[in-house]
């Protein structure tokens, strides 16, 4: 009885406890606790548990694996095998090309020509060569419709001396030409047949000299004695000089050049009066050019001192010589400027070798080209290639130009029937515009084209006599294969305006007229075949289209012609 009332007492006890225990808990406030984190947490991964390769097998019915020997019998095999040695692939080289330093040429065609030409150049030692040249071009004429002979020739003979030491080198040659021709542009070619022939000749003697690593660049001199069968002469002496002037670490390109000329004419065209001319000039043309990046320029100036010594008069030229470049696109594309001038020295020796029709009356006086203003770009569009646009304009003062004589009445010379031309002079100003491309394909094949416009204004003559509106040109080699080459050009050339008149004791029978020389091409090619290094043949076809054009008032040309030759190459 006393233990049941103890446990009663307990439990009472027990249940009292917990109840104040859990009113005390209800009666608590949420307090904010500071949690600290000793260690962040870590996870690992255990090893995984791993099959052995090789279990342990515990079969009482598994056999002993059996041990094997293995024996090796060598019987020797009798072979007749025999590996061929490697041996390298061989390239096919192209055998050397043979240059040799002389060859002769001669050729015969239609109108009896005969074109000729020896060249020759000899290395006498490590620093001298001595060489020639001789060329002949001769044809009988015989051009439909003309009544006068109109047969030409032409000779020439060249020779040379050079020598190349340390620090100079020098060269001296000498020539000689020979040329004939007619003045068979008669207008009239009904009337009686009368001498037209007339000649000129041609010597000269000359030199130059280079120097390295010294102020003078060089020294280049030229005398030339030039002539006609109808007592006219002419000479020239030319010297001149180029040499760098050092200024605050930089260079200044000087030029300094003294140009005689002097002559004589027996006559004018309508007096019977001696024409003498005879002036010299002294010029300095400094230069420095500047570049920077893709941008260069050329400043500088042409001083020029003219002295006339026929009228006693003497005058001092200055003219602008600057020019400009900058690359646009590498090599694509550069565009390019400038503005020149000069004095040109006209001679009776040039005016001959442009218009071998000219009378033995000229007044020579020099052209003040006052400016030459251009601009333009070119590049190239490829590897194969390149092009070139440009615009120019020129202001000539005392400009020469070519027009025809004026058939006199009482004509005394051969040259005094309307069938020669004489020279004026006038201001012109010039304004063209130009194009070129040029196509190198490959080695074996090159073309190139050009063409240009021209528009003139004159001051005091109704025309620029016998100057074109358009001149275009095609040249086209063609290396067909290790023997065969050919070649081609084409030439065109605009309207030109000249003068046709008739006089009488200096006075005119009819107002002058002015004639249109229509345009005309002019169309050549050749082919040629190499037999070997040395021999080759070659044939020639020119004015193909047989073209009946006028280069000159009154002066056709001869229709299509052909020609055919060799030429051999040597060494001696």
């Amino acid at each position: 009885m006393s233990n049941k009332i103890s446990y009663s007492f307990l439990i009472v006890l027990v249940f009292g406890v917990f109840t104040s225990t859990a009113q005390d808990r209800q009666k608590d406030t949420i307090d904010t606790d500071v949690v600290n984190v000793i260690k962040p947490y870590t996870p690992t991964i255990s090893d995984a548990f791993k099959i052995k390769e090789t279990p342990t097998i515990n079969d009482s019915t598994t056999g002993k694996k059996k041990e094997i020997k293995y024996n090796i019998f060598s019987i020797p095999v009798a072979s007749t095998f025999t590996p061929a040695k490697g041996k390298a692939a061989s390239v096919d080289k192209e055998k050397p090309v043979k240059l040799y330093d002389n060859y002769a040429s001669l050729g015969v065609g239609t109108y009896t020509t005969i074109l000729g030409e020896i060249y020759l150049n000899h290395e006498l030692s490590n620093t001298e060569r001595v060489g020639g040249y001789f060329s002949h071009h001769s044809s009988a004429g015989d051009i439909e419709g003309i009544n006068f002979d109109n047969n030409f020739s032409e000779t020439g003979l060249n020779a040379h001396y050079s020598q190349k030491l340390s620090d100079y080198a020098w060269k001296v040659e000498g020539g000689f030409q020979l040329q004939s021709f007619n003045w068979y542009g008669v207008p009239d070619q009904s009337i009686d047949r009368f001498d037209v022939d007339h000649s000129f000749y041609t010597a000269n003697v000359g030199g130059q000299v280079t120097f390295e690593d010294a102020i003078i660049d060089n020294v280049n001199v030229l005398y030339r004695r030039f002539g006609d069968d109808q007592d006219s002469g002419e000479n020239r002496f030319v010297i001149s000089s180029g040499f760098d002037i050092p200024v605050a670490d930089e260079n200044i390109n000087t030029e300094v050049t003294i140009d005689y000329i002097g002559g004589s004419f027996d006559r004018s065209y309508l007096i019977d009066e001696e024409l003498n001319y005879g002036n010299i000039n002294v010029g300095i043309a400094p230069s420095y050019q500047m570049t920077q990046d893709d941008l260069t320029v050329n400043v500088g100036a042409q001083l020029v001192y003219f002295n006339d010594i026929e009228n006693s008069k003497n005058k001092l030229f200055i003219y602008p010589n600057v020019t400009a470049s900058y690359r646009l696109v590498d090599e694509i594309m550069i565009a390019y400027a400038g503005i020149e001038g000069g004095l040109i020295q006209n001679s009776y020796y040039q005016f001959a070798q442009d218009n071998p029709f000219v009378s033995p009356t000229l007044f020579v006086a020099p052209t003040d080209q006052v400016y030459n203003a251009s601009i333009g770009l070119k590049g190239r569009l490829s590897n194969n290639l390149s092009y070139n646009v440009s615009g120019h304009y020129m202001a000539d003062n005392n400009k020469a130009l070519f027009k025809s004589n004026p058939l006199l009445g009482t004509a005394e010379e051969n040259y005094q029937f309307g069938n020669s031309l004489g020279v004026v002079y006038d201001d012109v100003t010039t304004y063209s515009v130009a194009g070129a491309l040029n196509f190198d394909v490959n080695r074996n094949f090159k073309l190139a084209l050009k063409a240009q416009y021209f528009g003139y204004s004159t001051d005091v003559e109704a025309e620029a006599w016998n100057l074109p509106d358009i001149e275009a040109s095609l040249f086209l080699d063609y290396q067909i294969d290790e023997h065969w080459f050919a070649g081609a050009n084409l030439f065109f050339v605009g309207e030109r305006k000249d003068q046709f008149a008739i006089e009488q004791s200096f006075f005119p029978v009819d107002d002058p007229m002015t004639v249109t020389l229509d345009s005309f091409f002019d169309i050549n090619a050749h082919v040629g075949y190499k037999i070997n290094s040395q021999w080759s043949v070659f044939a020639k076809a020119n004015n193909i289209a047989n073209q009946d054009y006028q280069r000159w008032m009154n002066y056709p040309v001869q229709g299509i012609q052909f020609l055919a030759g060799t030429t051999y190459q040597f060494d001696f």
